[in-house]
């Protein structure tokens, strides 16, 4: 992986907080990022704007750390601070698209980051004994480590309304199996005629005769030679697990 240049922007307020910076750029170095920091890059007598634009305009990120007077310099367009805020605002600055600006909060201000960042969502840096989640947060997104993958999408578990056909097969097995048991109630025979079921039955013949022969193959009725239907043990449990045994 070819380490994210970044560019890290920030206001000289004091002797303290150069050092701070210099230590969060030192850190995100020994992590795996090309950090660009003015205490490393530029020199006595180098040109200040040409250093901004040449490294805001080659670098995948910039990051801003956000501090009372960083936030007061950029809103006013005043020093460093103002006109690195004009290049990234400019409209032929292609390089560094608009999610890839990341601003750091170090100092609670109100407001906390310039106006010109203030739809992004930033990363708190405020609390010293919270820096190593802090870190972790800001590394994550430079280093596209995402903490949490998103998953793929599945498969629709439903079918569309028109494609869910009924079983009409299963349908007409249980009437046969219903005919049989009615025809069985109303005989009181050890063994009915297939004609004795037809005549209880509301089914039209060739579709009685369909679903018969469907409910032999399955196991649920025989039929002897003489016509008398009988059900198997089979079908004896299949009409009990149904309700139609009386």
């Amino acid at each position: 992986m070819v380490p994210p240049k970044v560019f890290i922007s920030y206001s000289h307020d004091s002797a303290s907080h150069k050092q701070w910076v210099l230590e969060f750029a030192t850190t995100l170095r020994s992590r795996g990022v090309y950090a660009i920091l003015d205490q490393w890059d530029l020199k006595p007598g180098d040109d200040l704007p040409h250093f901004m634009e040449q490294n805001l305009e080659s670098a995948d990120y910039a990051v801003m750390v956000c501090t009372n007077r960083y936030v007061s310099k950029a809103n006013a367009g005043e020093g460093g601070v103002g006109y690195e805020k004009m290049i990234m605002t400019s409209s032929s600055l292609t390089k560094i698209s608009d999610n890839k600006v990341i601003p750091i909060v170090r100092e609670n201000s109100d407001p906390k980051v310039p106006t010109f960042l203030k739809t992004k969502l930033y990363i708190d840096f405020t609390r010293d004994e919270d820096i190593e989640y802090s870190l972790d947060e800001l590394l994550r997104r430079l280093l596209n480590a995402p903490l949490y993958e998103k998953p793929e999408i599945g498969k629709n578990p439903f079918r569309p309304l028109a494609e869910a056909r009924p079983d009409r097969t299963s349908d007409g097995v249980r009437q046969v199996i219903t005919d049989v048991a009615n025809a069985y109630d109303k005989i009181k025979s050890e063994k009915i005629h297939y004609n004795n079921v037809l005549q209880y039955s509301s089914m039209p013949r060739l579709k009685f005769d369909k679903y018969f022969v469907e409910a032999v193959n399955q196991g649920l009725l025989k039929k002897d030679i003489i016509s008398y239907v009988e059900f198997t043990t089979k079908g004896l449990e299949y009409a009990e697990e149904h309700g139609l045994a009386g």
